[in-house]
């Protein structure tokens, strides 16, 4: 349980309906087991072992060793007597085997806990199947059969106590109840889980009444992701009754009856940003639903619940008065999906244009009073990219652009054949312009994207993109230097686009 501290305060009162505290502090839980335990060498040795043993590899390993050892079973029960010397060499292969899973156990008993470890009925039968299944090799492998050749039944018997092995078939299911859970833990990587009571699950407490967390799957999806089941036993268990979901895939939806019909769509897509209209729409909804009750709570979820749903916790933030600044939403978000226990990746909103939509909503709510800013009509007449030297064919003559309006396409230039577009090189400066020829009117929620053959892609699969809105335009331009821009902003892409790699888009009156 951790203690954040708010400003002005929590939000179980919402929009001035508590008194504000400038320095209010709120328990929220972190998902993890109270530990008060001293910081010993036992401790520590655990801490430095359980990625090992919980690894992708070291389950998939021990899956590998089930089926081999069944089949040497099958094979050491199929040879004839005369082949005992083969049999022989198998037996000891399998108890090798036998010896590793005691060890696979112990190890895993080590690293969760007594207590946690024999919580699961699965991992008592897993436990058992392993002791008895070792018992049996042992006195398989330990007894002479050829000195019971005078008695056939003795022989038939222990040769028949061999196929107890085969039981270990049902650690399969065990063992494949342990994949799944280190392949969750795998592609959620650092971000925060709770993994405590029971539960196992990429969820995070960003307040002790916002819930963040990755798509609630079923199917193939739920071997890698949330199982759909799961968050809502634990939803029905920390707050049942009082919380409502919110999906913000565009792509994807699943049925709403697994969370009682409370169940709310804003249709994003992925790596992009919410309309502004969408994102009020949100705010009015979840503030009716945080004022009926103190005790309701938002379950909010994108794919990976990391980008959209960030954007969409951020704005929240903004509008029930926990944060002033849209910087300061976003890096407290960051900060508590991160696990800086597992490592330092940043897991917070990283788009630019989503930070960007956070920052709109910032005026939205301070400006003008949770309304859309007034309307703006704006022409494109070009579009200046600065540092130009070495991005693709480093003159632009290799781009197509594309801008969309509402998601609609309304214009498209290709650069090479100066199709709607005029190039024109500014070499001193290390620039390009591209003059639009019947540039569009566009007005609200913008998305300009960068297509090339010469550069490698990213997000929306393009070098790079953008979203802006034009009520929020001044002095007739747009300036987006590197690390506003889609895809550019990404370090790795560092050695394409320069420090002073940036677009300018330049506009007219309608």
């Amino acid at each position: 349980m951790s203690t954040v501290h708010f400003s002005p305060g929590s939000d179980s009162g919402v929009n001035g309906n508590v008194a504000k505290m400038e320095d209010a502090k709120v328990k929220i839980d972190d998902g993890k087991e109270e530990s008060l335990v001293p910081d010993t060498m036992y401790h520590k040795i655990r801490k430095k072992i359980t990625p090992f043993v919980m690894s992708f590899g070291f389950r998939i390993f021990g899956l590998v060793l089930i089926i081999v050892d069944i089949v040497l079973v099958i094979v050491d029960f199929a040879l004839p007597a005369k082949s005992r010397e083969l049999g022989d060499t198998l037996e000891a292969v399998s108890l090798t085997i036998s010896f590793f899973f005691v060890l696979d156990v112990l190890l895993r008993v080590y690293v969760e806990g007594f207590k946690v470890y024999f919580s699961s009925k699965l991992n008592i039968i897993d436990a058992c199947v392993v002791v008895v299944t070792l018992i049996v090799t042992m006195i398989y492998t330990f007894t002479d059969l050829t000195g019971a050749s005078l008695i056939p039944r003795v022989v038939t018997f222990f040769r028949f106590l061999r196929i107890i092995i085969l039981v270990r078939i049902f650690r399969l299911a065990a063992q494949k109840k342990e994949l799944e859970k280190v392949t969750r833990r795998m592609v959620s990587e650092n971000k925060r889980r709770y993994q405590k009571d029971g539960f196992d699950l990429d969820l995070t407490y960003i307040t002790d009444r916002i819930i963040a967390m990755s798509f609630p799957s079923t199917g193939k999806q739920s071997f890698y992701r949330n199982p759909i089941g799961e968050v809502a036993r634990f939803l029905d268990t920390k707050h049942d009754g009082h919380y409502k979901v919110y999906n913000l895939c565009s792509e994807k939806g699943y049925d709403p009856q697994a969370f009682h019909y409370r169940v709310e769509r804003v249709f994003i897509d992925d790596h992009n940003v919410p309309s502004l209209q969408d994102m009020l729409n949100y705010t009015a909804n979840v503030r009716e639903w945080m004022n009926a009750d103190p005790k309701n709570v938002i379950v909010i979820h994108c794919k990976g619940g990391k980008g959209r749903t960030g954007t969409m916790v951020c704005t929240w933030l903004i509008d029930s008065d926990q944060f002033e600044s849209a910087n300061d939403s976003l890096e407290y978000f960051g900060e508590r999906r991160t696990d800086k226990s597992v490592s330092s990746k940043f897991q917070g909103v990283e788009t630019p244009s989503q930070s960007r939509y956070v920052g709109y909503y910032e005026t939205i709510k301070t400006h003008y009073k949770r309304k859309l800013p007034p309307p703006k009509q704006l022409k494109i007449k070009s579009i200046r990219i600065h540092s130009i030297s070495g991005v693709g064919e480093g003159d632009g003559s290799d781009f197509k652009v594309k801008i969309y309006v509402k998601k609609v396409l309304v214009f498209q230039c290709v650069c090479s054949r100066h199709e709607n577009c005029t190039v024109f090189p500014d070499v001193g400066n290390n620039a390009v312009i591209i003059s639009l020829k019947n540039g569009p009117v566009v007005e609200g929620d913008v998305k300009v994207m960068f297509e090339s053959h010469s550069l490698p892609k990213g997000y929306e699969d393009v070098p790079f993109f953008f979203w802006f809105n034009t009520s929020f335009v001044k002095n007739m331009k747009l300036f987006l230097p590197r690390e506003e821009l889609d895809n550019p902003h990404k370090p790795k892409t560092w050695e394409i686009y320069r420090q002073d790699f940036g677009v300018t888009v330049y506009f007219a009156a309608p």
